[in-house]
């Protein structure tokens, strides 16, 4: 049963996983260090999202296999033009400004937004809605970071690691009973990323 104490103990034991995958000596360590951190978390933690009995539980989550090359560390852009959007989450509605964005470069090619989610503390999200979206991926799109929520990959001044081999599904994918912030058209391409967590295996 999810409690607000169950749910800062989720918050707590992602962020130790993912200073555990940024501490990793080569990034697919780090991965499957995240891979069976989220199983563990899905399976037993009281605030996982997956309804009791799902076989997600038992099987684990899918992912596609690592890929390397879709792993970069890329400058954070300056925004062209203001925009803030408020969306309903399961914490409430949030607002959230547009800050920059990235480049992906080729195979993806394309550009994304970067948002700060303007909520106490405050963090930076970054949904990613491609081409596999709706068909073997959830079709609202996949998180490649969430910082408020210590999914962080790291980085060096003015520019973030962004590796979408760590794509993930947003809890309201297992249950409607959670609101999620979706992916905008900013944060929308048409190139398939096959890479991250997927709908089957």
């Amino acid at each position: 049963m999810r409690t607000v104490l169950s749910v800062v103990d989720w918050r707590r034991r992602v962020a130790q996983l993912y200073a555990e995958v940024r501490a990793a000596d080569l990034p697919v360590d780090g991965h499957a260090r995240w891979r069976a951190g989220r199983d563990t978390l899905f399976r037993d933690q009281p605030a996982s999202p997956l309804p009791p009995g799902d076989p997600l539980r038992a099987t684990g989550l899918p992912y596609w296999p690592y890929d390397p090359g879709l792993r970069f560390e890329l400058p954070l852009l300056p925004a062209e033009e203001k925009l803030s959007l408020s969306v309903p989450t399961s914490d409430g509605v949030i607002p959230m400004d547009r800050i920059g964005s990235l480049r992906l470069p080729a195979p993806l090619d394309a550009v994304i937004d970067v948002w700060w989610l303007s909520q106490y503390a405050g963090g930076l999200l970054l949904p990613l809605r491609d081409g596999t979206a709706g068909r073997s991926s959830y079709g609202g799109g996949r998180y490649a970071l969430d910082t408020a929520k210590g999914a962080d990959l790291g980085g060096s001044d003015g520019s973030l690691v962004v590796d979408l081999n760590f794509l993930y599904h947003p809890s309201c994918r297992y249950n409607d009973a959670w609101q999620c912030p979706l992916a905008p058209p900013g944060n929308t391409i048409a190139a398939p990323v096959s890479a991250g967590e997927r709908l089957w295996s």
